[in-house]
């Protein structure tokens, strides 16, 4: 099967980094169609003289090694630490009957939380859902959001198979389509699922949908960028020429979080790069990062990861160092 050696590195310089944490007992279809569907879309980006973006996936468990899935084939993966603090373009949580124990795991809670700070894209597969809410982290395949998109973009809701199963891939294919455009989406979804990509076309969207979409992204490029300094979400309406209304709904169905927490997460991740990376004080950090003081700081680190910066800041370390 091509996407167990999905993972060899590209030459192109602009690589999504994709990472999909396995357990004992995971789905090998749940979890083999989301890495198909980014192996799919690199053998057909190879085959244009472009500077399109390719895909580079990692398969992580709490352990590293061998995980063995539900059909007994076993899958190698690496372990988790700190390297992956500087998170993923898009992070996939498998379940399985290992995932059941990891869910009272506070070392594998923590590391998704601190993982999370910089990885927008979190989605589960299968059981892996649990794990998910035990972090606190919002759940972007949800059914019920999927759905929800569709009314109020005035479709009805496809008469297709919306299980959880697929789910996962049709997350995976909605990034292939955002960076590679509908074209090459539906041509992977064809590969994957002969007969199937006029099934997704409710899902992908059309050009309007596409366009709406754009400015949502653009303007949350804008605030990640501009994170450090005093910002409003009416500033970041305004870049998407939307009106306030309009820009929280849609920010909200485009990227599965609202502009204030989408924010708080871009201000979070300079601050973990500082903690990590210098030796500033943590009152510095923060005004460097858009947090205000230290005692702010402090309250919403504590808040979002269960942990002091300067707690952080030495654990983060201790891991590094093996």
């Amino acid at each position: 099967m091509g996407w167990l050696h999905v993972s060899e590195k590209s030459n192109r310089c602009a690589t999504r980094r994709i990472a999909i944490v396995l357990f004992d007992g995971f789905s090998l279809l749940g979890a083999g169609l989301v890495a198909e569907v980014f192996h799919v879309a690199n053998e057909l980006v190879a085959t244009r003289s472009s500077d399109d973006w390719v895909y580079d996936v990692s398969f992580l468990s709490a352990g590293g090694g061998n995980v063995t899935c539900s059909s007994s084939v076993r899958v190698w993966t690496d372990g988790l630490d700190a390297r992956h603090f500087n998170g993923f373009d898009a992070l996939f949580v498998a379940g399985g009957k290992g995932a059941q124990a990891a869910a009272s795991d506070e070392r594998l809670i923590g590391w998704l939380r601190r993982v999370h700070v910089k990885t927008a894209n979190v989605r589960s597969i299968d059981e892996g859902r649990a794990l998910l809410e035990a972090a606190g982290i919002a759940n972007r395949d949800s059914e019920h959001q999927f759905n929800s998109y569709l009314r109020q973009n005035g479709r009805e809701t496809p008469p297709v198979d919306t299980s959880d199963r697929l789910a996962p891939m049709k997350g995976a294919l909605t990034m292939v389509k955002r960076d590679l455009g509908l074209d090459i989406a539906r041509s992977v979804a064809e590969r994957l699922m002969p007969g199937s990509s006029a099934r997704f076309v409710p899902l992908l969207g059309d050009a309007g949908a596409a366009s709406a979409g754009d400015k949502i992204r653009a303007a949350a490029r804008w605030l990640q960028d501009n994170c450090e300094r005093p910002i409003s979400i009416a500033d970041a309406a305004q870049v998407a020429a939307m009106s306030e209304r309009n820009f929280l709904r849609r920010f909200k169905l485009e990227l599965g979080m609202t502009p204030s927490d989408y924010l708080l997460q871009a201000r979070l991740a300079i601050t973990c790069s500082l903690l990590i990376d210098s030796e500033l004080p943590v009152d510095k950090i923060a005004r460097r990062s858009g947090m205000g003081n230290g005692d702010r700081l402090a309250k919403i680190f504590r808040k979002r990861m269960m942990i002091s910066p300067t707690e952080f800041r030495m654990q983060s370390r201790r891991e590094a160092g093996g």
